[in-house]
């Protein structure tokens, strides 16, 4: 059993029910929502991934799209910092919102680094059974580094950073993901073809 989403803090809500099931939303799509949950370190690939998975779903006419980590702090989320309690409220959030574009039969990408098992356990909670799909993004940490896209594990190395993922921070590495990315050594098409395949084989596309 997942972890238990506290209750609102105002008693005056009710929740309203949609007119129709989701398995009649998903008739009328035709197309069943989910949330592929990317997740691994900074520079690993997530976001690059996530957007070539999601341009080949759209060549295949299914719905799709990706909430981008870094895109949500400038919004939704522009309040929050990366100590441990606000990387936590960051992931709720988007668990809520990816909870929201999966019953609309999206198929939702997310590309967080979400470090730790406790809160994208929290997330799959939210879902119904087999609607989160972990999508670990396995960069080794050299290659990541090495990449080092944004300077950060430079800055992070030299004390400019504090609380990095994967120097100062711990990461906490999925234990049984949906999906396993191992990518070194590997296309980003590749890789991307890895997730849809596993998507059409789970009946998620429509032929």
């Amino acid at each position: 059993m997942g972890p238990q989403t506290p209750a609102p803090r105002s008693q005056n809500i009710v929740w309203h029910h949609a007119n129709v099931s989701p398995d009649e939303r998903a008739a009328a799509l035709g197309a069943r929502g989910c949330v592929l949950w990317l997740t691994g370190l900074s520079g690993s690939g997530k976001s690059t991934i996530g957007r070539r998975v999601e341009q080949l779903l759209l060549d295949r006419r299914a719905h799709a799209f990706v909430i981008d980590g870094d895109n949500v702090r400038h919004g939704l989320n522009r309040d929050l910092g990366f100590g441990p309690a606000d990387r936590t409220e960051n992931i709720r959030r988007i668990g809520e919102v990816a909870k929201l574009f999966s019953e609309a039969c999206v198929l939702t990408l997310t590309a967080f680094i979400s470090p730790y098992r406790s809160d994208r356990a929290a997330v799959r909670a939210l879902l119904p059974p087999g609607a989160f799909v972990e999508v670990f993004i396995d960069t080794p940490l050299e290659i990541c580094e090495a990449r080092d896209p944004k300077g950060l594990y430079q800055k992070a190395r030299a004390g400019e950073i504090a609380e990095f993922t994967g120097i100062s921070a711990p990461y906490e590495a999925p234990e049984a993901p949906e999906i396993h990315l191992r990518t070194a050594g590997r296309t980003v098409d590749d890789c991307a073809a890895e997730v849809v395949s596993w998507l059409a084989a789970q009946g998620f596309l429509s032929a």
